[in-house]
């Protein structure tokens, strides 16, 4: 290796592990922030979290990667511009493209590298991902309870407090209502009143401990009948006495404790298998098979729309040799017969009631085959972009590195403005391609590879730029052309009023 490759290889992978981990932890940020709400008050351990960030630092990584290899390779060439290191080279007789060629051999494998972690990789860190988020959003909030408010997440119990105290665990005014765990159409079965308590967890937050003090206790009483009982609407803000047919038993006391598990509070893992119909958790064997099969199912279908519609005509009928479809002979008896009102009735409610059964089955096999032809296409079409996600690592750095020897900036500054306007064009036309073969304006190839054309196009433009050295972005190159355009239009319009005059 030479040692103009060295330096420019030197120059470039400071920068691209440096915006490769900025990358990574923005998305990974923006994930998080978009979720934050499902994280708020779910007991859920360092490991949970530690595993949901890792899993999602992975799902960034194929994004991630074209962005930080258009950024390193600005950075990496602007660099060399403008400490006139690229100057050097040129004038020792080396071309823009020679200097090129050790990134343009990394690009290359980036991208492979990238296509085999959009193959294998994410699909696993997609499942892996999206099945445990769906756990953690699943998961009840832990026991949040706030003054004069009644909270009910507790399974069996609806309880209010009147104040907190600042240990978090003391309170005053407690109001509890147990409903019946068998039958909620007989309401609290138990209601109890305490001037104060204390609420706090156990045996690794799985138990609750409720301590109660100075309270009374009502119970309903289901073996006795007749009488009156009170009964106390855990919603209303007061007591209301109301005539019932059985009795309650209260009593009176100085400490009551409960001790209540909180298992429903915990995280419960579900099947991944149910994840693994998502075109996001499969790689491209799954896909085609996928795809195939959906195909299959829709030429079927497709196949059986004229055999299965034979059930709502009331005769028969075949195709003739010209593929139309031909009526019998019959058919011209029935002309010569005599037609009374009763009849013609007959005639035009059975023909309005086959049009309509004929039309509905047409338009939900319409939309049958529709979905199926969107479906495949969706399938489709992430074939294609574990292709052209991997080939747009190269593709930016075509339009990064002589974007660089042109603007001769490097830093953080221009390099950054640049990329990020380049990396939203990008992602502008993924999804504009992707909504267009939805649908159904392109076909899926052209959707998927339109955002990697029309930046490849831009590339090769911008190499050749710097193959002939210009100066596209120098300030003073379109001050001289504003300068003449003004001089030009002075002179035209100057000659045209003294003729004039």
């Amino acid at each position: 290796m030479k040692k103009l490759d060295k330096l420019i290889l030197m120059s470039f992978w400071g920068p691209f592990i440096v915006t490769m981990s900025v990358v990574v932890f923005i998305f990974l940020m923006k994930i998080m922030i978009f979720y934050i709400d499902d994280f708020v008050s779910k007991d859920l351990g360092l490991w949970d979290y530690a595993r949901l960030f890792f899993f999602f630092s992975l799902i960034t990584v194929p994004t991630a990667l074209p962005l930080a290899m258009l950024l390193s390779s600005l950075m990496a060439f602007g660099n060399l511009g403008e400490f006139f290191e690229l100057t050097a080279i040129k004038s020792a007789g080396i071309s823009v493209v020679r200097a090129m060629a050790p990134l343009f051999i990394v690009a290359v494998l980036v991208s492979i590298f990238s296509f085999y972690f959009n193959d294998r990789v994410s699909p696993w860190a997609n499942l892996k991902g999206y099945s445990l988020l769906y756990d953690i959003k699943t998961t009840k909030a832990t026991l949040k309870i706030k003054e004069g408010i009644f909270y009910n997440d507790l399974p069996g119990y609806s309880i209010k407090v009147d104040k907190k105290m600042a240990d978090a665990q003391s309170m005053k005014g407690m109001v509890i209502y147990k409903h019946d765990s068998r039958s909620y159409e007989r309401g609290n079965t138990q209601i109890i009143l305490a001037d104060s308590g204390k609420m706090y967890t156990i045996n690794e937050n799985s138990n609750l401990v409720i301590e109660l003090y100075s309270g009374t206790s009502y119970t309903e009483d289901n073996e006795q009948k007749g009488g009156t009982a009170t009964y106390i609407s855990p919603i209303a803000s007061g007591v209301e006495a109301k005539p019932l047919s059985t009795k309650f038993t209260r009593n009176a006391f100085d400490h009551f404790k409960m001790v209540e598990s909180l298992s429903s509070f915990g995280m419960k893992r579900t099947d991944e298998g149910q994840f693994k119909y998502h075109e996001f958790m499969k790689n491209i064997d799954d896909l085609n098979h996928t795809a195939d099969s959906i195909k299959t199912s829709y030429d079927e279908t497709k196949k059986n729309l004229l055999p299965n519609s034979q059930q709502y005509f009331s005769y028969n009928y075949k195709q003739g040799t010209d593929k139309t479809l031909k009526a019998g002979k019959w058919i011209d008896s029935l002309l010569t017969r005599p037609v009374t009102d009763s009849l013609k009735k007959e005639i035009l409610t059975t023909a309005k009631s086959s049009a309509a059964s004929m039309q509905s089955y047409a338009k939900s096999n319409q939309d049958y085959l529709q979905a199926k032809l969107k479906d495949a296409s969706k399938y489709e079409l992430e074939k294609h972009h574990k292709y052209t996600n991997a080939l747009s690592c190269l593709i930016m750095f075509l339009i990064g590195a002589p974007l660089g020897a042109i603007i001769k900036k490097g830093g953080f500054g221009v390099p950054v403005l640049v990329s990020v306007l380049f990396f939203i064009l990008l992602y502008v036309l993924i999804n504009q391609g992707d909504k267009w073969v939805k649908e159904g304006l392109l076909s899926v190839p052209v959707g998927a590879w339109m955002a990697n054309t029309v930046l490849f196009i831009a590339g090769v433009y911008f190499i050749d730029r710097a193959r002939s050295d210009s100066r596209l972005f120098d300030k003073d190159v379109y001050q001289m052309r504003v300068k003449r355009i003004k001089s030009f239009l002075a002179s035209r319009f100057g000659k045209t009023r003294l003729i004039n005059s």
